[in-house]
Protein backbone atom coordinates (compact mmCIF):
# COMPACT_ATOMS: atom_id res chain seq x y z
CA UNK A 1 0.00 0.00 0.00
CA UNK A 2 1.44 3.40 -0.70
CA UNK A 3 0.02 6.66 0.08
CA UNK A 4 0.20 9.30 -2.82
CA UNK A 5 -0.28 12.84 -1.60
CA UNK A 6 -1.30 16.13 -4.25
CA UNK A 7 0.25 19.63 -3.54
CA UNK A 8 -1.13 22.68 -4.67
CA UNK A 9 -4.06 21.69 -5.43
CA UNK A 10 -6.28 24.91 -4.68
CA UNK A 11 -5.13 27.97 -5.73
CA UNK A 12 -5.53 29.83 -2.36
CA UNK A 13 -3.13 27.17 -0.34
CA UNK A 14 -0.55 27.99 -3.09
CA UNK A 15 -0.99 31.84 -2.87
CA UNK A 16 -0.66 31.33 1.09
CA UNK A 17 2.95 29.60 0.52
CA UNK A 18 4.35 31.75 -2.31
CA UNK A 19 3.60 29.04 -4.41
CA UNK A 20 2.87 29.16 -8.22
CA UNK A 21 0.01 27.60 -9.72
CA UNK A 22 0.79 24.47 -11.18
CA UNK A 23 0.19 23.50 -14.30
CA UNK A 24 -0.49 20.00 -13.50
CA UNK A 25 -0.96 18.45 -10.18
CA UNK A 26 2.36 18.35 -7.78
CA UNK A 27 3.41 14.70 -6.41
CA UNK A 28 4.89 13.06 -3.84
CA UNK A 29 4.59 10.05 -1.52
CA UNK A 30 4.23 8.79 2.31
CA UNK A 31 5.24 5.47 3.39
CA UNK A 32 2.92 3.92 4.75
CA UNK A 33 4.52 3.97 8.39
CA UNK A 34 3.11 7.56 8.38
CA UNK A 35 -0.24 6.76 8.62
CA UNK A 36 -1.28 7.51 12.46
CA UNK A 37 -2.77 4.19 14.65
CA UNK A 38 -6.14 4.81 15.21
CA UNK A 39 -6.90 5.91 18.93
CA UNK A 40 -3.56 7.25 18.60
CA UNK A 41 -2.65 11.07 19.44
CA UNK A 42 -0.37 13.11 17.41
CA UNK A 43 2.71 13.53 19.18
CA UNK A 44 5.04 16.73 17.33
CA UNK A 45 8.23 15.58 16.08
CA UNK A 46 11.16 16.61 18.38
CA UNK A 47 13.22 17.61 15.02
CA UNK A 48 10.29 20.49 14.28
CA UNK A 49 9.29 23.64 15.62
CA UNK A 50 6.91 24.20 13.02
CA UNK A 51 4.41 21.93 12.41
CA UNK A 52 1.64 22.38 10.13
CA UNK A 53 -1.87 20.77 10.00
CA UNK A 54 -3.11 20.20 6.04
CA UNK A 55 -6.76 18.93 6.02
CA UNK A 56 -7.28 17.19 3.19
CA UNK A 57 -10.23 14.40 1.34
CA UNK A 58 -8.61 11.28 1.18
CA UNK A 59 -9.96 8.47 -1.22
CA UNK A 60 -8.95 5.05 -1.32
CA UNK A 61 -8.42 2.87 -4.22
CA UNK A 62 -10.56 -0.74 -5.04
CA UNK A 63 -9.20 -2.08 -7.92
CA UNK A 64 -5.40 -2.78 -9.78
CA UNK A 65 -4.88 0.34 -12.60
CA UNK A 66 -2.75 1.23 -14.77
CA UNK A 67 -3.04 4.35 -17.52
CA UNK A 68 -6.70 5.13 -16.25
CA UNK A 69 -8.93 7.40 -18.57
CA UNK A 70 -10.11 10.26 -16.70
CA UNK A 71 -13.87 9.57 -17.86
CA UNK A 72 -13.04 5.88 -15.60
CA UNK A 73 -11.49 6.83 -13.03
CA UNK A 74 -15.09 6.64 -10.45
CA UNK A 75 -14.66 2.98 -11.16
CA UNK A 76 -11.46 2.63 -9.28
CA UNK A 77 -12.69 4.46 -5.77
CA UNK A 78 -15.82 3.79 -3.66
CA UNK A 79 -14.84 5.11 -0.02
CA UNK A 80 -13.18 8.68 0.93
CA UNK A 81 -12.55 10.19 4.45
CA UNK A 82 -10.97 13.67 5.98
CA UNK A 83 -7.20 13.66 6.76
CA UNK A 84 -4.52 15.94 8.00
CA UNK A 85 -1.43 15.58 5.96
CA UNK A 86 1.07 17.13 9.34
CA UNK A 87 4.40 19.06 7.61
CA UNK A 88 7.34 20.57 9.36
CA UNK A 89 6.90 23.46 7.72
CA UNK A 90 10.25 24.34 9.19
CA UNK A 91 12.50 21.68 7.88
CA UNK A 92 10.67 21.35 4.71
CA UNK A 93 11.96 25.13 3.48
CA UNK A 94 15.36 24.33 4.79
CA UNK A 95 14.97 21.59 2.17
CA UNK A 96 13.71 23.40 -0.46
CA UNK A 97 16.35 26.42 -0.35
CA UNK A 98 19.01 23.92 -0.86
CA UNK A 99 17.06 21.92 -3.65
CA UNK A 100 16.83 19.22 -2.17
CA UNK A 101 13.65 16.45 -1.36
CA UNK A 102 11.49 17.17 1.51
CA UNK A 103 10.16 13.77 2.31
CA UNK A 104 11.79 14.09 5.37
CA UNK A 105 9.35 17.14 6.13
CA UNK A 106 6.20 15.06 5.10
CA UNK A 107 6.44 11.54 5.41
CA UNK A 108 7.65 11.06 8.93
CA UNK A 109 6.07 8.34 11.05
CA UNK A 110 2.53 9.37 12.03
CA UNK A 111 2.38 12.36 9.55
CA UNK A 112 -1.17 10.80 8.21
CA UNK A 113 -4.51 11.17 10.24
CA UNK A 114 -7.36 9.37 8.54
CA UNK A 115 -10.31 9.96 9.55
CA UNK A 116 -13.50 6.84 9.32
CA UNK A 117 -14.04 5.72 5.89
CA UNK A 118 -17.82 6.98 4.26
CA UNK A 119 -19.47 5.77 0.89
CA UNK A 120 -18.35 7.77 -1.99
CA UNK A 121 -22.19 7.34 -3.60
CA UNK A 122 -23.67 8.89 -0.29
CA UNK A 123 -21.98 12.42 -1.14
CA UNK A 124 -21.07 14.44 -4.27
CA UNK A 125 -17.69 14.18 -4.43
CA UNK A 126 -17.29 17.75 -6.78
CA UNK A 127 -19.61 19.31 -4.52
CA UNK A 128 -18.09 18.42 -0.87
CA UNK A 129 -17.99 20.88 1.59
CA UNK A 130 -15.27 20.54 4.61
CA UNK A 131 -13.25 22.10 7.06
CA UNK A 132 -10.81 22.07 10.04
CA UNK A 133 -11.10 23.29 13.48
CA UNK A 134 -8.58 23.60 16.07
CA UNK A 135 -9.58 24.20 19.85
CA UNK A 136 -12.94 24.78 18.16
CA UNK A 137 -12.41 27.91 15.99
CA UNK A 138 -12.54 27.25 12.48
CA UNK A 139 -8.61 27.36 10.68
CA UNK A 140 -9.11 25.43 7.11
CA UNK A 141 -12.53 25.76 5.22
CA UNK A 142 -12.58 23.95 1.75
CA UNK A 143 -14.66 23.20 -1.44
CA UNK A 144 -13.70 20.22 -3.77
CA UNK A 145 -15.15 21.98 -6.50
CA UNK A 146 -12.39 24.50 -5.80
CA UNK A 147 -9.64 22.29 -6.35
CA UNK A 148 -7.63 22.44 -9.46
CA UNK A 149 -7.86 19.22 -10.52
CA UNK A 150 -10.69 16.63 -9.40
CA UNK A 151 -10.55 13.44 -8.20
CA UNK A 152 -11.05 11.71 -11.50
CA UNK A 153 -8.58 13.89 -13.25
CA UNK A 154 -6.03 13.09 -10.71
CA UNK A 155 -6.68 9.12 -10.49
CA UNK A 156 -6.10 9.51 -13.91
CA UNK A 157 -3.04 11.55 -14.33
CA UNK A 158 -1.01 9.57 -11.05
CA UNK A 159 -1.79 6.62 -12.65
CA UNK A 160 0.32 7.60 -15.80
CA UNK A 161 3.59 7.13 -13.69
CA UNK A 162 2.18 4.86 -10.82
CA UNK A 163 0.49 1.23 -10.56
CA UNK A 164 -2.62 1.56 -8.91
CA UNK A 165 -3.43 -0.95 -6.28
CA UNK A 166 -6.56 -2.05 -4.27
CA UNK A 167 -5.54 0.04 -0.94
CA UNK A 168 -3.85 2.91 -2.20
CA UNK A 169 -4.30 6.37 -0.63
CA UNK A 170 -4.71 9.42 -2.34
CA UNK A 171 -4.55 12.88 -0.35
CA UNK A 172 -5.90 15.12 -2.79
CA UNK A 173 -4.66 18.63 -1.66
CA UNK A 174 -5.48 21.37 1.12
CA UNK A 175 -7.21 24.56 1.38
CA UNK A 176 -6.08 27.75 2.30
CA UNK A 177 -5.60 28.23 6.62
CA UNK A 178 -2.66 25.80 6.82
CA UNK A 179 -1.19 26.62 10.34
CA UNK A 180 0.81 25.25 12.88
CA UNK A 181 -0.27 23.14 16.02
CA UNK A 182 0.77 23.14 19.50
CA UNK A 183 0.60 20.70 22.43
CA UNK A 184 -2.82 20.35 23.28
CA UNK A 185 -4.23 21.51 20.47
CA UNK A 186 -7.28 19.63 19.57
CA UNK A 187 -8.21 19.50 15.98
CA UNK A 188 -12.09 18.52 14.54
CA UNK A 189 -12.47 17.57 11.29
CA UNK A 190 -15.32 18.31 9.71
CA UNK A 191 -17.81 16.83 6.69
CA UNK A 192 -20.18 19.79 6.06
CA UNK A 193 -21.69 20.17 9.57
CA UNK A 194 -20.57 16.89 10.70
CA UNK A 195 -17.51 15.89 13.25
CA UNK A 196 -15.84 13.44 11.35
CA UNK A 197 -12.86 12.58 13.47
CA UNK A 198 -11.13 14.61 16.25
CA UNK A 199 -7.73 14.43 17.28
CA UNK A 200 -5.41 15.74 19.92
CA UNK A 201 -1.90 16.98 20.00
CA UNK A 202 0.57 16.33 22.43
Amino acid sequence: MKIICIGRNYADHAKELNNQIPEEPVVFLKPDSAILPKGNAFFIPEFSENLQHEIEVVIRINRLGKHIEERFASRYYDEFTLGIDFTARDLQSKLKAKGLPWEKAKAFDGSAFLGPWQKVNEFDLNDLNFSLLKNDEPVQIGSTRDMLFSIDRLIAEVSKYFTLKIGDLIFTGTPAGVGAVQTNDLLDLKLGDQSLAQLRVK
